[in-house]
């Protein structure tokens, strides 16, 4: 069986490629920053933990889910020491290691990179423009990881939104169907209009799955469906699906300076890899983490 290793298998996508690759021909290990009973405690932004951690797996393939994701998050030069430092960490130890190479590794970056611009389908021959501490510290992280493109086989992926059930109630989707759960009498939100992709997770697992398996590395690419959805619409047919009438407040507080008007990508790159992957109707997705 080939040997995964998932660091951050605690995070909401790594719970989910952990019981999904689980389900398939590999032996997973996945990493917490936290004591646990079934993953392998473990910090990135510590060296010698990480070469631990890799020398005692040796893991075939590896995916890096850590990272500090919130775009909002409070303390600046977390973003730079988990999501920069931390996966320098990785290649750095991979590469210090004795009579080892991982067949692939794999290492999440994100959309936001691209800011806005003015391509309203983004594609990865633009020109990233990071306006925040979060898609900095993400593109700070790509520049590292290509220096490293002749020694390791890596692929570094810029997911757009993507969602689904256990997804903590912070991120906007979770938020919104939590308030339609409960019946709460109101929802403040930002921009309604944004579009943005929120594409399931169950479809983000599938494309890593085939990305690892597949014949190309050192290479950047999305994440994306390029299916763009407004806000507004989402909570149109929550109250639709469920009969319930939520009273949305657009509150001013909640626009940023920084806001990506609309975050849409190509899936051109991504479909000549790994061939065109189909995903349920979003509408499902929202069925389900109502249900869930």
């Amino acid at each position: 069986m080939k040997k995964i290793l998932l660091f951050g298998a605690d995070s909401f996508t790594g719970k989910h490629l952990l019981v999904y690759l689980s389900n398939k021909d590999y032996n997973v290990f996945g990493t917490t920053l936290s004591p646990s009973n079934s993953l392998l405690q473990c910090d990135i932004t510590d060296k010698g933990n990480v070469k631990n951690i890799l020398e005692e797996v040796m893991p075939d393939y590896i995916i890096n889910l850590t990272g500090i994701s919130s775009i909002t998050y409070p303390d600046k030069e977390l973003f730079y020491k988990v999501n920069l430092f931390g996966v320098e960490n990785i290649l750095k130890c991979i590469l210090e290691i004795n009579n080892y190479s991982p067949k692939k590794i794999l290492l999440p970056s994100s959309a936001y990179v691209y800011g806005n611009q003015e391509q309203s389908v983004l594609d990865e021959t633009l020109c990233p423009n990071p306006n925040n501490h979060y898609s900095l510290s993400k593109y700070a992280m790509e520049q590292i990881a290509k220096t490293y493109f002749r020694k390791i086989n890596i692929i570094i992926t810029r997911p757009f939104n993507y969602t689904g059930p256990t997804q903590e109630e912070t991120f906007i989707i979770p938020k919104i169907v939590l308030h339609f759960k409960t019946k709460k009498n109101a929802i403040e939100l930002g921009n309604l209009d944004a579009v943005r992709e929120f594409n399931d997770i169950h479809f983000v697992c599938d494309v890593y799955e085939k990305l690892l398996l597949s014949e190309s590395s050192n290479i950047i690419v999305n994440i994306c469906s390029g299916r763009g959805i407004k806000l507004k619409e989402i909570i149109n047919y929550l109250h639709d699906f469920t009969g319930y009438q939520l009273d949305v407040i657009e509150n001013k507080c909640f626009f940023r300076d920084d806001e990506v008007n609309r975050l849409v990508g190509s899936t051109t790159r991504l479909f000549q890899i790994i061939g065109e992957v189909k995903q349920k109707d979003f509408k499902e997705t929202l069925i389900e983490m109502l249900k869930s």
